[in-house]
């Protein structure tokens, strides 16, 4: 039996090397819609997200791309053939090329303490946020720790869309993983409700 079919259809991130120079910081909608355009099944996959792609920091509109980033997406492992037809080929995202590698999958691990850069929130109302993060976490079963960080907007067709930052810890390793999954919320290849390990609550 290879690892791939060890894995069956468990969630996994699939890892993409990439290269190129610049993107705008708020590319979320762009590189959605580059994606869907090589891959349409991921607009119909309810647990496929994107992870945010980590930019050199700055303030300025265009940011630097590090040499170590990389595009992951939270797929199934049976999807490795799919993603295959994206290797070595360039998106196009608001202008900007990215070249995408050749993808190896990473197993989602059961840690304790997970993160999530942002959740889609109704308003800019934390309270509200809070409320409703309570209600999806006991749909899902998930206990732990919560911890909400700071908002931040994203233009989505035109429009802000305000997302919160969010920490849970204490976390055992089966609610781990089904949040890792499942996510929290919609707009998850926007790169939203994405959860991640982290070490401590410095993040949020």
């Amino acid at each position: 039996m290879t690892a791939l079919q060890a894995l069956g259809d468990a969630t996994v991130d699939a890892v993409f090397p990439i290269e190129g120079q610049v993107l705008v910081r708020d590319h979320a909608q762009a590189l959605q819609q580059a994606l869907c355009a090589k891959l349409p099944w991921l607009e119909a996959d309810a647990l496929a997200g994107v992870h945010p792609i980590k930019l050199v920091p700055g303030t300025e509109n265009h940011a630097l791309l590090s040499r170590r980033a990389r595009l992951l997406l939270r797929v199934g492992a049976s999807r490795l053939g799919d993603l295959m037809a994206v290797a070595r080929l360039d998106l196009g995202v608001d202008g900007h090329l990215l070249r995408l590698g050749v993808p190896h999958l990473r197993e989602l691990q059961p840690h304790a303490t997970l993160y999530a850069y942002r959740v889609a929130a109704d308003s800019a109302d934390e309270m509200s946020f809070m409320a409703a993060v309570d209600r999806a976490l006991a749909e899902l079963e998930i206990s732990g720790e919560r911890v909400c960080g700071k908002r931040q907007g994203m233009l989505v067709s035109g429009a802000v869309l305000n997302t919160f930052s969010l920490m849970l810890h204490a976390l055992p390793p089966e609610q781990s993983l089904r949040l890792q999954q499942h996510g929290l919320g919609p707009y998850r290849l926007l790169g939203c409700g994405i959860f991640v390990p982290h070490k401590s609550a410095a993040a949020v």
